[in-house]
């Protein structure tokens, strides 16, 4: 375990080194995806939503969005670390803002370790149990083929977008937390209602 945590630990640290140069922008982005202020929320679905009716209006094909997307991180990658501390100020931070940066990193990693967990447990569920593997797997993909069949792909895109950004917000508020809560506690009832009646 001590390893696992050593490496963990190595991991982030690694990863703040190359994050140092967005570091001002990681950490105004975390403040607006964790709705610092009230307004935050607004701002950034109507941001959303301007993106994706420009691309809705331009109707650009697969390879020039591809090639558009990938230009604008080539230029943020060589401008960002160039401009950031000129429009944020100094370069020296607080000890809270470092704290917070070596959170965001440190959960970042969380993230990656998890992913990778289940891709691994994607593959050893189909080394032990190849047919739940393969009804699972295929099950999944035709309710996904089906689901962009009956919406707009552009739209199902800004959805899948719009709540990957609402996501920390929303965790950070309680929000999640409530809902999952009162969702247990329906089911829980509904578990017991059919006990009751078994008996």
């Amino acid at each position: 375990v001590q390893g696992v945590v050593d490496q963990a630990a190595q991991e982030t640290a690694q990863l703040e080194e190359q994050l140092q140069g967005w570091g001002e922008v990681i950490l105004a982005g975390d403040q607006v995806l964790r709705w610092k202020k009230p307004w935050f929320p607004g701002a950034l679905m109507a941001a959303t939503t301007l993106v994706f009716m420009m691309i809705y209006y331009l109707d650009p094909s697969v390879l020039t969005g591809l090639s558009c997307t990938v230009m604008l991180l080539c230029l943020s990658d060589y401008l960002v670390p160039t401009l950031a501390p000129r429009i944020f100020g100094s370069n020296k931070w607080s000890s809270e803002q470092q704290q917070r940066f070596h959170e965001i990193c440190g959960n970042l990693v969380k993230t990656q370790r998890r992913i990778i967990g289940w891709w691994k447990r994607l593959f050893s569920l189909k080394e032990e149990k190849p047919k739940m593997y393969f009804a699972s797997v295929i099950s999944s993909l035709v309710a996904v083929a089906w689901m962009g069949q009956q919406v707009h792909n552009l739209f199902l895109t800004y959805l899948i977008v719009s709540f990957l950004l609402l996501l920390p917000g929303l965790n950070q508020h309680g929000v999640i937390s409530k809902y999952a809560g009162m969702a247990k506690r329906e089911i829980n009832k509904l578990l017991k209602q059919k006990e009751k009646k078994n008996e």
